[in-house]
């Protein structure tokens, strides 16, 4: 069923991405060079040399890790990528696909395929980052990382939520779900060693019983996207599993094709239904050949991934977003929950203070991100927002590209608070010229996330 999303008047938040996961990837235009693209942009990872499979609060053995300089590291499905026409990239220190060679494959194609009714897309994203966390205090402690309301989580649930620093900025963004007894996270892949070493100073800081479990790659995460994901996937599911039952943000171990220790997510980076696949490396590769059987599943590539989540108005972390940026500055503040829930007026996090005022109420920002639209050309990270008058600058586009639904220019940006009213016209300077623009809510694409029939 289509969804829209609203901002309410009290937090002016940007809800375009309140129950989306992500799979955050490098920016790209569907009719540039995508290789070219990614190799200039690809280096967002902030690996650590060294961090624990298997860390507590009292530390245990670490584990040397690939840094730039060592081979990238395969997927299980990598093989099968390139007898697919797989274009091979490095992305977040591993090897995978920008895009797909053949009838179905581009960019352009591949973004399309996905939106189209009935059909659906396949990305490894086996790359991110899956932990687990045990013990009685894992919420508790999770609440001192993370914004969001962990211990509120039902048996299932889950949510989006972000990593704050002492200064409020945002080191990550996550899945968090409550998977009964233990926690289940997923990070992005080019931040999740940073992201680990982070959770460590953290938890030998912590009085209390949790610890955390990196998966490293023994599990495979694929991601299916689209209005057809619900019924490629129904058939790999047990018989008695209730798909239409299962809300999005949502998540379960199950059985996929008769393997066990798999797990699925309802959620997604594309602004359609879909979901997340966890399974075993060695069955990976069964699993997505058994997908792909469905003449309606396409892989798709790192270059599709992103125009899409760019059309749902999601944010890309190293780009739109990063340490320096604070949930309120981002239009993220309703990671929080609203302006009465518990975390708002219990704080607890790293940052909170510059994040929120004592009673509550959001702490004022001179910038604010926005959706941008009405430019003749695409607009690239890092062009310049100026005023309508094209004299004061007031931002800087943090990511652009062509839309290949609406086939036209779109962009998302910080710009001054002051400015950042939806329909305020602008100014951005692109290829040393000024261009006409306006501020426009987000997404740019109506989102299509899925609801349980009442």
């Amino acid at each position: 069923r289509r969804t829209t999303t609203t901002t309410t008047d009290d937090d002016d938040d940007d809800h375009s991405a309140r129950t989306a996961g992500r799979y955050w990837t490098v920016g790209l235009h569907p009719r540039t060079n995508p290789r070219t693209m990614l190799l200039l942009r690809g280096s967002l990872s902030k690996h650590s040399k060294t961090v624990a499979s298997r860390v507590s609060k009292r530390g245990q053995p670490c584990r040397t890790l690939a840094t730039s300089d060592e081979p990238l590291v395969k997927t299980a499905l990598n093989t099968l990528h390139k007898q697919l026409g797989g274009d091979m990239v490095p992305f977040a220190g591993y090897e995978l696909p920008v895009l797909y060679k053949g009838d179905n494959g581009g960019v352009m194609k591949e973004h399309l395929w996905c939106r189209a009714d009935g059909k659906c897309s396949l990305f490894d994203v086996s790359h991110m980052g899956q932990l687990k966390w045990h013990g009685k205090d894992r919420a508790t402690f999770l609440e001192k990382i993370v914004v969001g309301d962990i211990g509120g989580l039902k048996d299932g649930a889950g949510c989006l939520s972000l990593v704050t620093n002492a200064s409020g900025g945002i080191i990550d963004d996550t899945v968090i779900t409550n998977a009964g007894d233990y926690v289940y996270m997923v990070v992005n892949g080019a931040t999740k060693f940073g992201d680990m070493k982070h959770f460590q100073e953290q938890l030998d800081q912590f009085d209390g019983d949790v610890t955390m479990e990196y998966l490293e790659d023994s599990m495979q995460l694929l991601a299916i996207q689209g209005p057809g994901a619900a019924a490629a996937v129904s058939k790999l599911l047990p018989d008695a599993f209730d798909l239409e039952r299962m809300a999005f943000m949502t998540g379960t171990n199950t059985t996929l094709d008769g393997i066990d220790g798999c797990r699925i997510t309802r959620c997604g980076y594309t602004g359609e239904d879909g979901f997340e696949i966890a399974m075993p490396a060695e069955n990976a590769e069964s699993i997505a050949a058994k997908l792909l059987e469905d003449e309606t599943v396409n892989p798709t590539g790192l270059g599709a991934r992103d125009s899409l989540r760019l059309e749902a108005g999601l944010c890309l972390y190293g780009h739109d977003l990063n340490e320096t940026i604070n949930p309120v500055e981002a239009t993220l503040a309703w990671t929080m929950g609203g302006p009465k829930g518990r975390r708002r007026t219990e704080g607890g996090f790293l940052g909170v203070e510059h994040i929120l005022k004592p009673d509550g109420k959001l702490q004022k920002v001179a910038k604010k991100r926005v959706g941008i639209m009405g430019m003749k050309a695409p607009a690239r990270e890092g062009a310049e927002i100026y005023d309508v008058t094209g004299e004061t600058k007031i931002g800087v586009v943090t990511s652009g590209t062509f839309s290949p639904c609406l086939k036209r220019p779109i962009a998302m940006g910080y710009v001054d608070t002051g400015l950042s009213k939806a329909g305020t016209e602008i100014s951005i300077k692109v290829r040393g010229k000024m261009q006409n623009a306006a501020v426009t809510k987000m997404p740019f694409v109506e989102s299509r996330y899925y609801r349980v029939p009442e």
